[in-house]
């Protein structure tokens, strides 16, 4: 008698769940599928917009991610298990965990912001929060500088992407800025075309945009010269150290004189 009750309640729940249970497996292995058909569209997608790899891997997990919980939601509803108050545990959860990596969260989306803008790019001399340095890796919460002096400056993404970025390289040349003394009675013309052969002798600076120079200040007892060549990033030191040598070896071969330096003589009054 009892087996026969336990039967019928087991046919019973068979007959009741059974089709639910079957329609929620299939809901679920379908739902797989979609997933990560839809996954691998979003990754092409990602690949084809030039994003970075980092940022498309990580997109193309969130995006599963994501679309996972959304699908056991749905498989758990079939069920017929209660998910309002597991939505509301997921999403009390997700603030929780939102508020405890807050610097973080404000880091990635600036990561995120500088691989999809791309204000720079590894290999681009840029200056930010007051470090300079070639960029020589971009991650999704730092971005890692390299300074001349082969320093590794770590800067917070969430902060470079809120502050003013000077990048360098952008233009593809970066131009030298220069002076030269001259003294007072010095043939000004003749001093600006040495000047003009020396940049165009210079290893490492371009052609286009051309060297220039001209009078940047004429007082006291001098005349200072501009001297702005362009080179690109990687040569500028080279070609600063080495235009500066050359403009005095040219100045002395060719009897351009340097200013002769005025005393300031105090008198005390009685």
């Amino acid at each position: 008698m009892e087996t026969n009750l336990l039967t019928q309640q087991f046919l019973g729940f068979i007959y009741v769940f059974g089709p639910k249970l079957i329609g929620a497996v299939l809901v679920f292995v379908i739902g797989l599928y979609l997933i990560n058909w839809l996954s691998k569209i979003a990754a092409k997608g990602l690949k084809k917009n030039g994003l970075d790899v980092s940022l498309q891997s990580f997109l193309s997990s969130m995006i599963g991610v994501a679309l996972k919980i959304m699908l056991l939601i749905t498989v758990a509803g079939m069920l017929g298990i209660q998910t309002t108050s597991f939505v509301a545990i997921i999403g009390a959860l997700g603030l929780a965990v939102g508020l405890a990596l807050q610097g973080s969260l404000s880091n990635f989306a600036g990561g995120v912001l500088i691989l999809v803008f791309k204000p720079f790019k590894v290999g681009d001399l840029i200056e930010s929060q007051g470090q300079s340095g070639v960029v020589t890796e971009i991650q999704i919460f730092n971005t890692i500088l390299l300074t001349t002096d082969h320093k590794t400056i770590i800067l917070a993404n969430g902060a470079v992407s809120n502050a003013t970025i000077t990048n360098y390289s952008k233009q593809g040349s970066l131009r030298v800025d220069l002076t030269v003394a001259v003294a007072a009675d010095t043939d000004l013309e003749k001093a600006k075309q040495i000047v003009l052969e020396v940049c165009n002798q210079v290893e490492g600076v371009l052609p286009t945009p051309a060297p220039q120079v001209a009078v940047l200040n004429a007082e006291d007892g001098m005349i200072t010269l501009a001297v702005r060549p362009f080179t690109t990033v990687e040569s500028y030191w080279d070609v600063h150290f080495s235009v500066t040598e050359k403009i005095k070896l040219a100045f002395d071969a060719n009897g351009i004189k340097k200013p002769t330096p005025t005393s300031i003589q105090f008198t005390k009054e009685l």
